[in-house]
């Protein structure tokens, strides 16, 4: 088999593997035995090990790594069927002639590279038991979804169903990493090319986890919901006392709504001059975007806030539709304001302090929805606590559950729901 033939499918990031093994494979087929053909062996089956203890994979590991290639590269073929499902025209041809190179590697029998060589690796790694919480990179989920589809293309009995299980994979849960992970951050490659990079650790908060908030929780769900069902939808502001759940609603907001097709990117402050190429880079893709910027204000010097007016509203390219910007803060207006730009005071340094107000506030009014998260009274706090002592068993009576609560927010931030999750966490850490 020769990959040189593959049109679609090649140049494969993490491809080395495969070149080698493909190496051996021909040299097994023609029953010759390449110099120091063991050692590569031994380096393939070495990389196949550690691929399933930073991925969590177990099962046949040679598989699972070309299953692992094929739903992560995107080309012209994987992209159409992530947006349409099966498409039409020549480019089936050639993914065909793609997948039947892969299916001859699927159906190849390495045990008898073990005959070959007098080694056993190769039967260790075609029924691999992987240890327990060993994945370091990817969650369960991502896991079993390759490992599922790992089995049904070694099963498939022709090329045209092997193309006809990863079309379906495509269109179901799409490709590449933005198929396969919820959220994304900014970071920069060797050159200082912008990469959308996987965020593989993400803690799983549900919107019910949010004790309380009720109402605003209900329209960041309202305008959530517009947005992945394709109808118009606002970016939208979070802003209130601090602790009070507006990242952990964000949080909540991603899970619900992931297999919708609903992904987040984080972004900070020095990063939004890089948001045009970010945008470029998601605007054609068949998921909702949310461009995800926390605890986001601005003081007086920092200028930042210029790109980020121009890339919501104002520049001369429309914003694609399948894009939103989500930002939570502490402050109301984003960017610190002056008494005197309140009070109009004119002084040698501004001269047009009205004009100075609007500009401060022509940030905020770009987000069409902005929601209050405000601190909860004793009363709310107090229930709080109670709910989430009743979600994690602890058994303290009511009424020293409370006091002791009292106690722990008078030195600890006050009257907020994240005072109250840490109380939580020191009971649960004494026990109780």
């Amino acid at each position: 088999m020769d990959l040189g033939e593959c049109i679609l499918y090649r140049d494969f990031s993490e491809g080395k593997i495969l070149a080698d093994m493909v190496s051996l494979i021909n040299a097994c087929e023609k029953e010759q035995i390449p110099e120091r053909g063991k050692e590569l062996l031994y380096q393939c089956v070495h990389g196949l090990v550690e691929m399933a203890g930073m991925y969590g994979f177990s099962g046949n590991l040679w598989h699972n790594y070309l299953t692992f290639l094929l739903v992560n590269h995107e080309n012209a073929f994987s992209m159409a069927c992530e947006i349409k499902g099966a498409v039409s025209g020549s480019i089936n041809c050639l993914a065909q002639q793609d997948f039947s190179v892969f299916k001859e590697l699927y159906e190849f029998d390495l045990k008898r590279l073990d005959y070959m060589y007098g080694t056993g690796c190769c039967s260790v790694i075609c029924d691999y038991e992987n240890v327990d919480g060993s994945s370091k990179m990817f969650n369960s989920r991502i896991r079993d979804r390759i490992s599922s589809m790992s089995r049904t293309l070694a099963e498939a009995s022709s090329v045209s169903e092997f193309m006809d299980d990863m079309v379906a994979f495509y269109r179901d849960f799409g490709v590449g990493k933005l198929g396969l992970h919820k959220a994304f951050r900014i970071e920069h490659g060797e050159k200082g090319e912008v990469i959308i990079a996987p965020i593989t650790r993400i803690a799983h908060v549900k919107l019910e986890d949010l004790v309380g908030y009720e109402i605003p929780k209900q329209k960041l769900i309202e305008n959530t919901e517009a947005f992945v069902q394709g109808r118009k939808a606002n970016n939208c502001l979070l802003f209130g006392d601090a602790g009070t759940g507006k990242s952990s609603s964000i949080k909540g907001i991603l899970n619900r709504y992931y297999e919708d097709g609903l992904r987040v990117i984080e972004v900070y402050k020095h990063q939004f001059q890089d948001l045009n190429e970010v945008i470029r880079q998601i605007k054609n893709r068949n998921y909702k975007f949310i461009l995800y910027m926390d605890d986001l204000s601005f003081e007086e010097f920092e200028i930042e806030y210029k790109y980020l007016k121009a890339v919501i509203e104002g520049g001369l390219e429309k914003k694609p539709d399948n894009i939103l910007i989500y930002a939570t803060s502490n402050r109301r207006h984003l960017v610190r304001e002056r008494a005197g730009d309140k009070l109009e005071i004119m002084d040698e340094d501004d001269l047009h302090s009205s004009d100075t107000v609007q500009e401060k506030l022509s940030l905020v009014y770009r987000f069409g929805v902005r929601i209050y998260f405000g601190a909860p009274n004793k009363k709310e706090f107090q229930n709080i606590v109670k709910v989430l002592a009743e979600r994690h068993r602890i058994s303290l009576p009511e009424e020293e559950l409370l006091l002791e609560a009292n106690k722990w927010e008078l030195s600890h931030g006050g009257l907020t729901g994240r005072t109250a999750q840490q109380f939580i966490d020191y009971l649960l850490g004494k026990g109780e």
